[in-house]
């Protein structure tokens, strides 16, 4: 009888988890040399949220997630880049943003609607 590797699943479910929060982004962000296409957002911390309403963050309030995707993606977005931002990109990694703020409950009864 075999048993599964609980490691091999909890890096599956890591990763699965990784890529629900990789945003492609409509319009790249040239820095340099380097164009950034993806954006990865990890949940933030409490620290991470200082200084902004959470009201606010669930609202998608423009300097609200100015101020926090900053402190959670991958590569980091500087303030320049946010300011710049295709909006529709915005939308996109507030929803990202959002889903990091709801319970596992609220979470469910958002994708059942």
């Amino acid at each position: 009888m075999t048993t599964p590797n609980t490691e091999t699943t909890e890096a599956s479910s890591t990763s699965d988890k990784a890529a629900d929060n990789t945003v492609t982004l409509e319009t790249p962000i040239k820095r340099g040399a380097l164009t950034i296409d993806k954006v990865t957002l990890r949940k933030p911390t409490s620290g991470e949220l200082r200084g902004v309403s959470l009201t606010e963050l669930l609202q998608m309030k423009v300097d609200a997630l100015q101020a926090v995707l900053p402190r959670i993606t991958q590569p980091m977005l500087h303030k320049q880049e946010m300011a710049s931002l295709d909006p529709a990109d915005l939308v996109n990694l507030g929803s990202v943003v959002i889903g990091f703020l709801l319970t596992k409950e609220q979470e469910a009864d958002f994708q059942t609607e």
